[in-house]
Parts: structure tokens; C-alpha cells; sequence
């Protein structure tokens, strides 16, 4: 009983958690709010929209929304070019990162404090727009779908994450006692490396990935033909390039359906874009709180 009374929460520690709750309580109200009633416009009529009638829930609901976002050539060509940009480029992202943090977590890899100094240099200085772009063309990768994979190979911030992580979770020797077996060192990443290091690879994947989907100012600089263009591409040619003039509509019932089409289709290609990354974080949230944690206690 005195063991249990010793670490009973006093009422200032009852007050301050209280607090905590309350204040992600009303955090969680801010950002759910603004969702809800996307979804929800997403799922109303064009009229109900246009008169400001939804708010958390639809209001006369139809899928027309939807309908005309499927209908559309560039969406389903936007959306596969996205999956190839994501996936491919998540894959070259985390082998390049992998490839350069785990030699600069090992003590026996000379100079990789130089190495770690040039990385960092990169993080502050920029060549600028202009180099970035002729460098781009003078590879040859302009208008090419390498022109979305290969110049944001590799990200710094992830190297050293991913490095801090290899130097807290893969101890020194253990690489000892592998080579001593006769582990090489190809094979030692393979089966013992990369088996230990789920949550890392989570956390990179997860990352790049999202980058990848959300890739806009890269396509829109590098790329010209439109069975090249990802989604946010689409989207922004959808939203702001087909916007409703009001000049030209001399009828004004007219013109406030044509601006309720706009919006419940601005809303449904908005969830359209955003599911797939909704549908993959469950799976690795997991991985992710442990990867940042492990990978931020030290560096």
C-alpha cells in the first residue's frame, strides 16, 4: 500500500495531464474539421455545396463527383505515372541512402568524417534553380520519367538518420563476430543489416515515398509531354487551368452549376489524391514512431 501511495499522481500532475489532453483534444478538432468537411463535399451535391450547406456530413449524396474524376483519361494516367515515380523512386532513394549511411556508421571506414562534412555543406549551400535545371538537361534526362527519379536520389537528412540508427542498433561487434565466421561484407548487410533495420526502412520508405507522390515543382520544370505528367500535375491543370470565367457566363444559374461542378470536383480529386498515403501509413506507423525515435537519440 505505501508502494502504491508513493507513486499515486499528485493533483498538479492530474492538472498538467488534464491539460495535455485537453489541448491535443482541441489540436485533433482543428485538423479533423477541415477533413470532414472535404469528405463530406466530395460526397454532396454541386448545389449544397455551392450554398455553403455542408459541413460534417454529406448533404444529398451522389458519386457524381467521383464519376467525373474517373472519367477523366489524365486522372488514370496521372495515377499510374505517380505509382511508377513513387515506387521507383523509393526504391532508388533507400538503396542509395542505405549504401552511403551504413560505411559512414562503421569506425573502420577512413574518412567519413570528411565525407559527413561535404554532406552536410550540400544541406546549406544550393547551386540555385538555373545549375539544377542545366544540369538536368545536359544529362539528357529532361522530359523522361529519370528526370523524376534521379536528381532527388539522395537525401542528406536521411543519410544521417539512417546513419545514427546503424551506429545505436548494429554494434561494432557484431560486424566482428560475422567477419570472423567468414561473413563478407555484401552478405553481412543482407542477412543481418537490413533484417534489424525494418523500422529505419519504414520510416525512408515512407518519406521518399510521400515526396515522390507529392512531386510537383520538379515535374512541372522538367517534364513537357502530357502521358509523362504525375497526378499533382493533372490536378493543378484541372483546378487552376479550367477556371470558370464569370464574364463568360451571362446566366446565372448556369454559372453557379458550373461552380458547383468546380468544387465537388476540386473536393473528390483532393481524397483521390490523398488515399493511397492514408491507406499506407497504418502499416508502417508502427516501424515509423520506433525508426525516429531510435534514429534521434544520438548523432
Amino acid at each position: 500500500m505505501a508502494k502504491a501511495s508513493a507513486i499515486r499522481e499528485s493533483h498538479g500532475d492530474r492538472l498538467f495531464i488534464a491539460g495535455i489532453y485537453t489541448l491535443l483534444t482541441v489540436v485533433l478538432i482543428i485538423i479533423l474539421l477541415p477533413l470532414m468537411y472535404i469528405v463530406s463535399s466530395s460526397f454532396s451535391s454541386p448545389q449544397a455545396v455551392v450554398s455553403g450547406r455542408v459541413w460534417l456530413f454529406p448533404v444529398d449524396f451522389t458519386l457524381d463527383g467521383y464519376t467525373a474524376v474517373f472519367r477523366n483519361p489524365q486522372i488514370g494516367t496521372g495515377y499510374l505515372n505517380s505509382v511508377i515515380y513513387a515506387v521507383a523512386g523509393t526504391t532508388v532513394n533507400v538503396v542509395m541512402t542505405v549504401m552511403l549511411a551504413y560505411p559512414l556508421a562503421r569506425k573502420t571506414f577512413y574518412g567519413r568524417n570528411v565525407i559527413m562534412v561535404l554532406l552536410i555543406v550540400t544541406m546549406i549551400f544550393e547551386g540555385g534553380l538555373i545549375p539544377y535545371y542545366l544540369l538536368v538537361k545536359n544529362l539528357h534526362l529532361l522530359d523522361t520519367r529519370w528526370a523524376m527519379i534521379l536528381p532527388g536520389a539522395l537525401a542528406v537528412f536521411q543519410v544521417i538518420v539512417a546513419r545514427t540508427f546503424f551506429q545505436t542498433t548494429i554494434p561494432d561487434e557484431l560486424a566482428e563476430a560475422a567477419e570472423l565466421d567468414g561473413c563478407n561484407d555484401i552478405r553481412f548487410i543482407l542477412r543481418i543489416v537490413l533484417p534489424l533495420s525494418k523500422p529505419i526502412i519504414a520510416v525512408m520508405s515512407l518519406m521518399y515515398a510521400v515526396g515522390h507522390w507529392n512531386a510537383y515543382f520538379d515535374a512541372l520544370i522538367f517534364l513537357r509531354s502530357a502521358d509523362l505528367f504525375p497526378l499533382q500535375i493533372v490536378l493543378r491543370n484541372i483546378l487552376i487551368l479550367n477556371t470558370i470565367d464569370p464574364s463568360m457566363v451571362s446566366n446565372v444559374d448556369v454559372l453557379l452549376a458550373q461552380q458547383g461542378l468546380k468544387d465537388l470536383l476540386k473536393y473528390s480529386l483532393i481524397v483521390v489524391a490523398s488515399l493511397p498515403v492514408l491507406i499506407i501509413y497504418p502499416f508502417v506507423q508502427k516501424y515509423f514512431v520506433k525508426g525516429v525515435m531510435i534514429g534521434s537519440l544520438k548523432g
